[in-house]
């Protein structure tokens, strides 16, 4: 067995792996313990990165081969390399010389490593000659990267993860941390227990599972940031809890502000926040009292329209105290994606250049040219994400090239991004994955290495460099990302003229060079560094200039600022509502989240059935009020529908939530959920719904928050099918049947199982389907023939289809009445035996086996643990003990929170209610 270090390819904390392999395939994966992003740590998407990169499923979603189509309307045909890039390159410069450089556009990502995105950014700026280079980190991290550079002078998280074992107040704001960077949490839970008196704040809309432990939770209005942070600042003022000899040393522009928070009374900022002035006024005297206050942010913030805004409002109170440049305190941006920092870092964006210049700057484009030895770099401004895609639908950009991202997922109104696909002249889609809804779009499919297979380096939140070996060689003919844009910008260099190619590069080490020698005397100087310094010394932080003993772990502890001045800037924030109140006719304020076991739009964590057993279905989150006075019970369909489409959901009831508010996970796309939809053009998930509204100054779309309306689906017919699948079959077979979602009203379909793997369909309407339909989907689910045991209702419209092999269950359809899902899909995941049920199995009715008890949710993913398991050793339990006692008692008992601990807050959340009951009765 070989060991090979790389990092985690999900969220930004840049947790380090040791890949299992045998060189042909990964046999496991473990957290690395020499890796000071996690100390060995890894969550539950981590700990089953293994599964994701298993041959079986690989074989059925890689992308392996260059595929082809010359018509719009044909299918896309095996093709080869240099037929693909010959092709592009031809259609590159015709359409560079009918319409100008400016009609290409490039959407690319931050999984991307660090050198392939340098190559993406010096292809578009440098060779092309379009900032049209832009990055679905605009939906993610670009307002984060305002905000400092507005007020700290660049775009550089201050702190460090070490800060988070040093802090006396914590303060979370626009963040899910438990959930979207769930070994961060374990340092904060760690944290917590060795100082006791250590603080904990959480502002967010819904009471999330951070929310709930902690020690003031402010259940802020969406959109309300501003008017929260300016209150904050109000009361410190007030109460003298500012620095003013900070503020007189170190910044400017501090009158200003203070002239506007004046208005940020108590009872108005409470008001505006629908929180309680005492709740106010205790986050504000905690934050400004502590010696060490420490912010922890991410997309909350972000995905606004005003998120900006919120950031520097954030970043002022931070200032105003002198919560900066000290171990324990700054202002904290959690990054979304693995190396959205990277990115950043060699300015893979459309507004941005390599090493943190800006493209407004003609020094800076001058800088750069001189670099890559060319006459200069365009001045006019690059479309950003959705200013990119209704160009593309407007007709100005004409050729879209889309890698390592998802868009028909990924990106607001999904509606006019569909659009654009269909309007672009050539659709290109470098992936690894040929299981995306963007892939549908492709005229020409690039196949790119993935996690495992890629080396070179990425950036985390922290601002620490990784530098990843690969574990496998490159599977099928797909290439590495930065190779297809070098093979690409040399055939195109060869139609131009161009005596010297701009792309020499043989090795990521060369790339990463250049890079490196762009960031001399920048803030972010890493001239310092090398591969071997990263190989032989592990990760380290920037800057790191040359001649560094060392990477930096805290910016600004001198008080000296990248600004012309050397002073940090306050902003004069003022609050704005939100891009799209709500209104009678949409009186639902929606927002969008992560799940605790997926990760974005579940092209990898999507191919992990068990990643599926926490939540297995798209739902709508409601308070049990809002469903009580729509007459709507716990997994009616619904109607979810915005300003700009609408999405058939399953309503399921939270206590996370107020009225007034709904909450749908971000992830599911069409790949997952979908229908007919109103107009016949079909529905596509959540981002349906969402709105395209941008920030002025970061360009970031209004991702998080929508006005909705939310009405109860009259569809009585229902159908269900779902059974176990070869391996080597299950994602081919959930590929096919999104085409089937679409004849209904409402179509899902996901994946279940652990040991084996089931595919679980479902659809909903008004009115039965032809029994021919139904036949033709329940024949890919192997029932057909005569070991299928039949029952059909004609005059009701039931029908059952019972699949035994082995004395057990393998496949069920339901047809009408379906409520006996609840304990047919028990048996087949449990194995148990069917011979005794008799004619149970066939019964029209619901009725459970005798003595039947459901499973319920899977709370520990990591060893299979139930609710009912957990409330039944519970119960056990002698009533005495503190929660602390009790949760080391299921730990010992059913292990459950003694991997990963990412269930870890939701043990507390069941141990806390059963308490409360227990008093209750008592």
């Amino acid at each position: 067995m070989r060991q090979t270090r790389a990092t985690c390819c999900y969220c930004g904390v840049g947790c380090g792996v040791i890949i299992e392999s045998d060189g042909q395939q990964v046999l496991g994966v473990k957290g690395d313990p020499a890796h000071p992003a996690n100390f060995g740590r890894l969550c539950t998407k981590g700990s089953t990165l293994h599964l994701s990169a298993s041959p079986v499923l690989q074989q059925q979603a890689r992308a392996l081969y260059p595929e082809m189509r010359t018509d719009r309307n044909a299918a896309r045909t095996r093709t080869t390399w240099d037929a693909s890039l010959d092709a592009m390159a031809q259609k590159f410069a015709d359409t560079i010389a009918r319409h100008g450089p400016d009609s290409v556009g490039f959407y690319i990502s931050g999984q991307l490593l660090t050198e392939d995105y340098y190559v993406f950014n010096k292809l578009a700026k440098g060779l092309v000659g379009t900032n049209n280079v832009d990055t679905n980190s605009r939906l993610c991290m670009s307002s984060a990267v305002a905000g400092y550079k507005q007020t700290l002078g660049a775009d550089a998280p201050p702190a460090c993860y070490e800060d988070i074992d040093l802090a006396d107040v914590v303060f979370i704001v626009g963040s899910n941390t438990a959930y979207a960077h769930p070994i961060l949490y374990r340092r904060l839970e760690a944290a917590r227990q060795a100082n006791p008196l250590m603080k904990v704040i959480v502002a967010d809309p819904r009471k999330t599972d951070t929310a709930r432990e902690a020690d003031l939770f402010l259940p802020i209005l969406p959109g309300t940031d501003v008017a929260l942070f300016n209150g904050m600042l109000h009361i410190c003022l007030w109460e003298d809890l500012v620095d003013a000899a900070y503020i007189e040393a170190h910044t400017e522009g501090f009158a200003e502000l203070k002239q506007t928070v004046r208005d940020y009374t108590p009872a108005y900022a409470a008001q505006v926040c629908g929180i309680s002035e005492q709740d106010l006024v205790a986050a504000a005297r905690l934050f400004g009292k502590a010696k060490a206050s420490l912010s922890l942010y991410c997309q909350g913030l972000n995905q606004s329209a005003s998120g900006t805004a919120k950031n520097a409002a954030l970043i002022n109170l931070h200032l105003a105290t002198a919560q900066i440049g000290k171990p324990g305190a700054g202002p904290f941006s959690l990054t979304g994606q693995p190396n959205a920092m990277g990115g950043r870092e060699v300015g893979g964006m459309a507004n941005l250049l390599s090493a943190h210049r800006d493209l407004a700057n003609p020094a800076h484009r001058a800088e750069i040219a001189q670099l890559w030895g060319i006459d200069d770099v365009p001045a006019k401004p690059g479309k950003t994400a959705v200013e990119m895609f209704e160009a593309v639908r407007a007709g100005e950009i004409k050729i879209l090239w889309i890698a390592c991202t998802n868009p028909a997922q990924s990106m607001p109104d999904q509606k006019l991004i569909r659009e654009a696909l269909r309007k672009a002249e050539l659709v290109i889609v470098q992936d690894a994955y040929k299981t995306t809804a963007s892939v549908d779009y492709a005229d020409i499919l690039l196949p790119a290495t993935t996690w495992s297979e890629k080396e070179g380096t990425v950036t985390n939140s922290e601002r620490r460099i990784t530098r990843l070996q690969a574990a496998l060689d490159k599977p099928g003919e797909t290439l590495h990302d930065w190779e297809i844009v070098i093979r690409f910008a040399r055939k195109l260099e060869a139609r131009m003229g161009r005596e010297r190619t701009l792309f020499p590069y043989e090795t990521t080490e060369e790339i990463w060079n250049e890079h490196r020698e762009s960031t001399r005397g920048r803030d972010l100087d890493i001239t310092g560094l090398s591969f071997q310094i990263l190989e032989q010394q592990g990760p380290q932080q920037w800057p790191y200039p040359q001649g560094a003993a060392g990477g930096k772990k805290r910016l600004y502890e001198d008080g000296v600022f990248p600004t012309a001045s050397g002073r940090a800037k306050f902003v004069n924030t003022v609050y704005q509502p939100v891009a799209e109140p709500v209104d009678a006719r949409y009186p639902f304020r929606l927002t969008t989240g992560r799940l605790r076991d997926q990760w974005h739009g579940m092209s990898r964590t999507g191919t992990v059935a068990q990643l599926f057993a926490h939540q297995s279905e798209p739902t709508v989150v409601m308070a049990a009020q809002d469903m009580e006075r729509r007459f709507i019970k716990a997994g009616d369909l619904v109607h979810v529908t915005s300003r700009r489409g609408s999405q058939i959901l399953t309503a399921v009831a939270g206590d996370d939530m107020r009225p007034g508010q709904a909450f749908i996970g971000m992830h599911w796309g069409e790949e997952y959920v979908s229908g007919r939809g109103h107009d016949g053009d079909g529905s596509y998930g959540v981002n349906a719904l969402t709105l395209p509204a941008i920030d002025p100054y970061s360009k970031q779309p209004e991702l998080k928050h929508a006005a909705a309306k939310i009405l109860k689906a009259e569809l009585p017919w229902r159908f269900l099918v779902f059974g176990w699948v070869d391996k080597s079959q299950v994602l081919a077979l959930q590929a096919a049947m999104r085409p089937y979602m679409r004849r209904f009203a409402y179509g899902s379909c996901t994946l279940f199982g652990r040991d084996q793997v089931g595919v679980l369909f479902r659809a909903a309407d008004d009115y039965a389907a032809e029994p021919a339909l139904l036949a033709e989907i329940e024949a890919k689910f192997q029932l057909v023939g005569a070991d299928v045991l039949r029952y059909d209702d004609r005059k009701r419209g039931n029908t059952r289809r019972i699949l035994v092999k082995d004395g057990k269950l393998a496949a069920v359809a339901l047809a009408g009445d379906t409520s006996a899902e609840h304990w047919l899909k028990e048996y087949l995941e449990g194995g148990q035996a069917v011979a005794a049920l008799g004619r149970l199995l066939l019964m029209p009715s619901s009725q459970a086996p005798q003595g039947f008890k459901s499973r319920g949710k899977i709370v520990c993913n990591c060893f299979n643990v139930s609710e009912s398991e957990i409330c039944d050793t519970l119960a056990g339990m002698s009533i005495g003990g503190d929660a602390d006692a009790r949760l080391a008692g299921l730990q010992n008992k059913l292990k459950c929170g003694t991997n990963c601990g990412s269930c870890v807050p939701e043990l507390k959340k069941i141990i806390f209610a059963q308490q409360s009951s227990m008093k209750a009765a008592a």
